[in-house]
């Protein structure tokens, strides 16, 4: 068994749910008004179901074939210049700029035709807490952690505003438009850089593309930061478990992300405590102790060098960056042509309900609905359609009629 983008997202949402509940806690205890029993209430037993629900939800933009899909959508237009003429500038740099954050926060907030509630109906604090870029495309800066990406679209900008001004979030710019970040966007993404460190980690060791004498002795050294730690305890049962390595290697993964949970918990009171966590401070992994953000650093290294490098990865990214790409070539034109062909008008007519595009529609809202659709496509289902329209392959299982 390794690790899937589901089996990730569960596992997110149950390490921001032990985060927050650590951290509301500290906060609870230490910085709210005594009288204040409703944010009492709220830090020591509501939080930890905000930052979970958010965790649950930080991936559900990512197309296809992950960041090789982004990719592919962004080059698409980069590609085809020609295309710019039916948008606005701030709308090409979404296209350009695709963005699997702010695809997150379309999907989970907008209104969809057919549909009777406004996204998934979720809260105002669980959206503002999954706005880790709170920014439009044109505001990007490589060189601000807050804006090195983006989490709205041109098509969602009034959903923003409204998410900022219900949950307080303040404004640094009105154009480009930018936000400050939530104070719960550091949890979530806390939980998101803790589990994509270790669990990748311990999926490269079950494949043997890390030796794994070298992964356990790098996560045994990061369950020792643990202020808590208990050799004699951790000792025994590594002991018992010595015939089973992958076992061992689940162990390692659960102690050592329980180790970063308390730090980081730690580093959020902190940031709390004076005042810095309005000001866009850096992530909570960078305020851990010395020791345990360098061996962090250790894996990081060794991850990109080993894994996300490795030649099955490369292979499918490549695969991946083909496939949607093509699709695109497909059904872009189709969208936009104002008397579409025939192979254009079958295209149409093959797309789910929801996402044809409608007379009175601009082309921006006529390719959002292509790229909702091809976004949210399976890798195989994406790759059998191509196929399909590629008469590589007839219609069969997992297309349907």
């Amino acid at each position: 068994f390794v690790h899937n983008r589901l089996t990730h997202s569960l596992e997110v949402a149950s390490v921001g749910r032990s985060l927050a509940r650590y951290a509301g806690k500290i906060v609870a205890d230490n910085y709210l008004d005594p009288q204040d029993r409703t944010s009492e209430e709220f830090y020591r037993f509501g939080l930890s179901s905000v930052v979970a629900s958010a965790c649950l939800a930080h991936d559900i933009g990512n197309p296809a074939f992950g960041h090789s899909g982004e990719k592919a959508i962004s080059q698409f237009f980069i590609q085809n210049p020609g295309l710019n003429s039916h948008f606005s500038d701030e709308e090409w740099t979404d296209l350009t700029h695709f963005e699997g954050n702010a695809n997150a926060f379309r999907i989970v907030a907008q209104k969809k035709a057919h549909q009777m509630q406004q996204g998934l109906g979720i809260t105002l604090a669980t959206l503002a807490s999954m706005i880790k870029y709170p920014c439009e495309s044109t505001a990007m800066d490589p060189n601000k952690p807050s804006r090195r990406k983006y989490n709205v679209f041109q098509s969602e900008v009034g959903l923003l505003h409204q998410v900022a001004e219900g949950t307080r979030m303040y404004k640094e710019s009105h154009k480009p438009l930018v936000y400050a970040r939530h104070p719960f966007v550091y949890l979530v993404e806390a939980a998101d850089d803790i589990c994509y460190a270790i669990m990748d980690w311990e999926d490269a060791t079950r494949l043997k593309i890390l030796p794994f004498e070298f992964a356990s002795d790098c996560l045994m050294a990061l369950v020792k930061t643990d202020p808590e730690y208990n050799p004699e305890k951790a000792n025994r049962i590594l002991t018992t478990l010595k015939t089973d390595p992958n076992e061992q290697m689940a162990y390692l993964r659960a102690k050592s992300i329980n180790a970063l949970v308390r730090h980081c918990s730690e580093v959020f009171a902190e940031f709390v405590r004076t005042g810095q966590i309005f000001e866009n401070p850096p992530a909570l992994v960078k305020g851990i102790p010395e020791e345990a953000k360098q061996i962090l650093n250790e894996i990081a290294k060794h991850s990109f060098e080993k894994i996300y490098n490795h030649d099955s990865v490369v292979r499918i990214e490549l695969t991946g960056f083909r496939v949607l790409y093509g699709l695109l070539e497909d059904f872009v034109p189709a969208v936009l042509a104002k008397l579409p062909d025939t192979f254009s008008g079958k295209l149409l007519r093959i797309l789910p309900v929801q996402y044809r595009p409608l007379p009175d529609e601009s082309d921006y809202q006529k390719v959002r609905k292509v790229l909702d659709y091809i976004s949210g496509m399976t890798d195989l289902y994406a790759l059998e359609l191509y196929r399909n329209l590629r008469g590589i392959s007839m219609p069969g299982y997992g297309i349907p009629d």
